[in-house]
């Protein structure tokens, strides 16, 4: 492997020449000019990245993958966590983009141009269990199922144990699964998660732990995972000191994108692989923990440093490269009565005398008409309504906005909808593949068999008793007990389904997409627009070496449209963004305008039952404040709808201005009422002799 180890060398560029002065502390942290400085453990104590919103978090942690590789890092040591596959991919790419740089055509050696280890927690951690699975006493031929498929089996399971028939209200399945997933994800126990998230069904404790024990034992039966179990497998198999330290030696440099947005079983897989947090560097910002609703716990990056002795190196990075000063030093305002955090202070060379706004309206009507009538005000000035979002808490907040936005002809995006995987017709093909690779996947067979002309689920119950533990796949299908009117059919099937086991990839899948299309005008009206996806399907398939690498890929990280889903096409040329805080988390706009900055919305009353559900209101309404480059407007409409269709009834509140923006801050912001108050009428010098007395005769009334 040869590489240019210094980027000064020969005339050639400082490598680093971009980076700010904590950027570059945090790249170069543990490394030496010294070639081969990073073979030793003892030179890569723990490092904690703190970085804020818009401080060139991706650029710093790509830099540093980058500057380890230079320095004689092995790629294939590096393990690289992020929380999206697009985020891996990317990472990927600047990596590769920053060591041509530096090292020109000799940079790259064979085998270096990708990080071989780059991903999800939970595609890694599917990598790792098939690998290990014969030590850990799993299939490495398990099957990965995804939320909807976890709460189908969850409701069979429920379903067996009578739970359905209760004649008190019982959790449904999703319910149920949240449950078992929260106290999985939390490391809480089972009586906590129901206290504190989900009390009415506290009644039901010792059922539910009946519950998910059978749904454990169901799963295991049919070496079948969940989302939850890939990091809990993962967890309990690096828990184990032998396993554990080698894998730890296995990667010798541990990076991890987005820490505040772990959960208590990640921190602990991460621990237990570098427990004296030797070559492992986390980046994250406290201030952007805003995902607890999904496990995610703050705690982990607050306690960080502490886990090791001497405690993490940590570095904060504070310059800011997104908004101008004053949108800054609002929100460091907002976040800095936190009541516990990292101390930072944004900060900004780039100067406006611009303060955001503080916009009060009369209720959800005129914050629609304000919005509407800026937003367009905005695009005549140049800015593209791409270039513009409008953030609210929960989707139900744009409704109003939504019909004024159609009725105005103004086109928008707003961010969420069905996903790939969730369409009727892509699932009914992928349970086709899983149970022809998994034939213990029952809800896999069971919904792949309906699909068969004349079979029904009690055939389909019957069948998969018969041939659940035939090996292999489709071993005695043929000779099932079926209806004689579905026979024939039958056979076709069973011979679709043994020979997805035998032929090679990806014939295999092309034949389950041949024999499912020419059921598809009989299973769906829409079977034209349906066939898009599955000819999409086929092409994904040949991409990937074998089918359990296309099932895991593709469950762990679907696309996230679905053709039977879309509607007419976006033929603007331009269009708004509208998008809830969560889903604008990692984004940035020109202009944000934040709706209903209230109280009872941000926070939420539904958020706002202790401490810490108030601070993690706080960072969401931090979150959306650091979206904006250059405008930022926060509406304050004083009657607040609180029905689930805003606007379409008199059931209102009158709102206050959001907690967080307490009156000691409002000289960072601009405070306007939208309209503006009717000009005073012109004094009229005849008007007292053209009154009329109504008075008087008020009062003769009574005389």
């Amino acid at each position: 492997m040869e590489i240019l180890l210094n980027g000064t060398r020969g005339g050639a560029v400082d490598p680093l020449a971009q980076l700010n002065d904590a950027q570059r502390a945090a790249v170069t942290f543990g490394i030496t000019e010294a070639p081969g400085s990073v073979d030793g453990d003892s030179m890569h104590p723990p490092l904690l990245v703190i970085a804020g919103a818009g401080s060139g978090k991706t650029s710093t942690l790509a830099h540093r993958v980058a500057q380890l590789i230079a320095h004689g890092a092995d790629p294939a040591r590096i393990l690289l966590l992020t929380f999206s596959r697009r985020a891996a991919n990317e990472m990927s790419q600047r990596v590769e983009r920053l060591l041509t740089r530096r090292g020109g055509t000799r940079s790259l050696a064979a085998g270096m141009s990708t990080l071989a280890w780059s991903g999800t927690f939970h595609a890694v951690g599917a990598r790792l269990l098939r690998e290990y699975a014969g030590r850990i006493g799993l299939d490495a031929a398990f099957s990965i199922h995804d939320r909807q498929d976890s709460a189908d089996l969850m409701n069979l399971v429920r379903h067996g144990l009578g739970y359905s028939a209760k004649g008190k209200r019982f959790p449904l399945k999703g319910t149920c699964l949240a449950i078992y997933s929260a106290v999985i994800n939390t490391q809480a126990t089972l009586g906590e998660v129901l206290q504190s998230s989900f009390p009415w069904c506290s009644e039901w404790t010792s059922d539910l732990q009946r519950l998910f024990l059978a749904y454990v034992e169901s799963k295991q039966a049919q070496q079948v995972l969940d989302y939850d179990d890939l990091l809990l497998y993962w967890a309990q198999m690096v828990g184990e000191p032998e396993i554990g330290r080698e894998i730890g030696e296995r990667f010798r440099y541990v990076l991890v994108d987005e820490y505040q947005d772990t959960n208590r079983l990640q921190a602990a897989i991460l621990l237990a692989m570098k427990p004296a947090g030797h070559g492992l560097t986390v980046v994250g910002d406290d201030a952007q923990s805003i995902y607890a609703f999904r496990g995610a716990c703050v705690r982990n990056i607050l306690d960080f440093p502490d886990h090791f002795d001497p405690p993490a190196k940590r570095v904060t990075l504070q310059r800011n490269y997104r908004s101008t000063q004053p949108i800054l030093a609002a929100a460091n305002q907002v976040i800095a009565a936190a009541t516990e955090r990292f101390t930072k202070e944004l900060w900004s060379d780039r100067a406006s005398s611009e303060k955001p706004k503080l916009v009060t309206v009369h209720d959800d009507i005129g914050q629609a008409l304000y919005v509407v009538e800026q937003t367009l005000a905005r695009r005549e000035a140049g800015i593209k309504l791409k270039a513009q979002a409008v953030l609210f808490r929960t989707a139900q907040h744009s409704v109003r906005l939504e019909l004024e936005l159609t009725r105005r002809n103004i086109p928008f995006v707003k961010y969420g909808g069905l996903r790939f995987l969730e369409a009727a017709h892509v699932k009914d093909v992928l349970a086709i593949l899983r149970w022809g690779q998994n034939p213990r996947d029952r809800l896999a067979g069971f919904r792949a068999m309906q699909l068969v002309p004349g079979i029904g689920p009690k055939t389909a119950d019957r069948v998969l008793a018969r041939v659940g533990t035939a090996h292999p796949a489709g071993a005695l299908l043929g000779e099932a007990a079926v209806p004689e009117a579905a026979r024939a059919a039958w056979i076709d099937f069973a011979t679709v389904i043994e020979a997805s086991a035998s032929s090679p990839w990806p014939a295999a899948f092309e034949r389950i997409c041949g024999w499912y299309q020419a059921q598809m005008e009989r299973l769906h009206e829409d079977a034209p627009i349906r066939q898009a996806d599955i000819e999409q399907l086929a092409r994904i398939a040949v991409t990937y070496a074998n089918a359990e690498r296309f099932l895991t890929e593709l469950t762990l990280d679907p696309p996230d449209a679905s053709s039977d889903q879309a509607g007419t096409p976006l033929l603007d040329e331009d269009y708004l963004i509208l998008s809830t805080i969560h889903s604008a988390k990692g984004q940035e706009w020109t202009a944000v305008t934040v709706l209903n900055a209230v109280d009872g919305c941000i926070p939420s009353d539904l958020a706002s039952g202790s401490t810490v559900e108030i601070e993690e209101e706080r960072r969401l309404l931090y979150v959306a404040m650091t979206r904006a480059r250059e405008h930022l407007e926060l509406m304050l409409p004083q009657r607040f709808y609180v029905s689930h269709q805003p606007g379409f009834c008199d059931r209102h509140v009158y709102a206050g201005r959001t907690r967080f923006i307490a009156n000691a801050l409002l000289a960072h912001f601009e405070q306007i009422s939208w309209p503006p108050p009717p000009a005073a009428p012109t004094a009229n010098p005849d008007a007292r002799q053209q009154a009329i007395d109504l008075a008087a005769r008020m009062r003769a009334m009574w005389k």
